[in-house]
């Protein structure tokens, strides 16, 4: 018979082990409560772990974050990266709904997907390894902050139903907690081109008016443009240039969480993950190499017409080369989950570093339609006040 949490806490544990004999459930020294041995959950906002069953504060020893946060050199990471250590606690498993790769503890043989709410399947037999990151950017919004972030989020939706933040209130306490994987890119490039300058100059041009019948002659500027052709090497260098290597989100949600408080990244250690879901990478560096070249086009442009000076300037043709590549792996910490309005499933995501709400929402076409005729009436009313003014006085 169990008497106590910490009895039913190693019954589970011995459960487990005998459900998963391919993967024996171990917990790492690092993740076990020193004061009971159970295991241990790591607190947003602080550097601590904490025991579910007798309430131990655990540190996270201070070694552990003070870090100089360093990029290593792309070839090599990429020609070694199937090499990465494996931790000893981590499985990965597959979404069959979303997409999505979670990485699970050992002892966890079950779940749902944090993304869709669909069972998960372990990957058994698949070859695939987990990758440790370089780094990690802690959760530093708890679960209950990451809910009030949601409601205001909800309040302020300007075109969703009214009745919305009232059906849909208690869907923030369903949040999960997850590590999406990034990579970052450092680069220098040395860009060749060509293209042509323009300068301005003024000709004074002769034109005839009709002045109160009269016919009158006047002088004005007028622009042209003198282009002539140009050249060189121009050189840019970029840091930190992130690609989301997750696609259980949209891209565009990715994108739209940034900043991140890259000050606050540490280096990996899974006690940081204790507790919350992580996504191993499903975009490889080599791709994600090709999205960050993608960022760099904008400034080389820039830094490019700079080059050629005067007013206006033309790109004709560009050849670019990319030095001293580096990379980082990072995980970035966010809240999802999703709500029903009318038999509807919307997802939304917060950003568990800054707070920052991304999300689908529902449209109140009511609004919209009474929106549009509003602006109707308005411009309507504009036409004929402007029409009365020019009229002038009746007599």
């Amino acid at each position: 018979m169990i008497t106590s949490r910490r009895q039913y806490y190693n019954r589970t544990i011995e459960i487990t082990q005998m459900n998963d004999l391919t993967k024996p459930a171990q917990i790492s020294n690092a993740l076990k409560c020193k004061g009971c041995g159970a295991l241990l959950h790591f607190v947003p906002g602080t550097h601590s772990l904490q025991c579910d069953y007798c309430g131990e504060n655990n540190p996270i020893e201070q070694s552990a974050t003070a870090t100089e946060i360093t990029a290593v050199d792309f070839e090599d990471y990429v020609g070694n990266i199937d090499t990465g250590k494996q931790l000893n606690n981590q499985q990965i498993v597959d979404c069959h709904n979303c997409g999505s790769r979670t990485v699970l503890d050992n002892f966890v043989t079950s779940d749902k997907c944090p993304f869709c709410a669909s069972p998960l399947v372990l990957n058994l037999g698949s070859g695939l390894q987990y990758v440790p990151p370089h780094y990690i950017l802690p959760f530093e919004v708890t679960k209950e902050q990451g809910a009030d972030f949601f409601k205001k989020w909800l309040a302020g939706l300007w075109w969703a139903p009214n009745d919305l933040a009232k059906k849909v209130s208690n869907s923030s306490s369903i949040l999960n907690g997850v590590y999406l994987p990034h990579w970052t890119y450092d680069m220098n490039t040395i860009t060749r081109y060509t293209g042509e300058r323009g300068d301005y100059y003024y000709t004074t041009e002769t034109y005839t008016v009709n002045n109160n019948g009269q016919s009158e002659t006047r002088t004005r500027q007028v622009r042209h443009t003198r282009w002539s052709y140009a050249s060189g090497t121009v050189h840019c260098k970029f840091e930190d240039l992130i690609v989301p290597a997750s696609r259980s989100l949209p891209e565009e949600t990715l994108v739209k969480l940034e900043p991140w408080k890259f000050s606050n990244l540490v280096k990996f250690d899974e006690r940081y993950t204790s507790g919350f879901r992580s996504e191993t990478y499903q975009l490889d560096p080599e791709k994600g190499l090709v999205k960050a070249i993608e960022q760099t086009v904008s400034q080389i442009n820039d830094t490019i017409r700079d080059d050629i000076g005067g007013d206006e300037q033309r790109i004709d043709h560009t050849d670019t080369q990319y030095n001293n590549k580096a990379i980082k792996y990072i995980m970035l910490p966010v809240w999802v989950s999703a709500y029903n309005y009318n038999n509807k499933v919307y997802q939304f995501t917060v950003n568990a570093s800054t707070g920052e709400v991304i999300g689908q929402r529902p449209l109140s076409y009511i609004k919209i339609a009474l929106a549009i005729l509003f602006a109707i009436a308005l411009i309507i009313a504009a036409v004929m006040y402007f029409r009365n003014q020019n009229a002038g006085p009746q007599y």
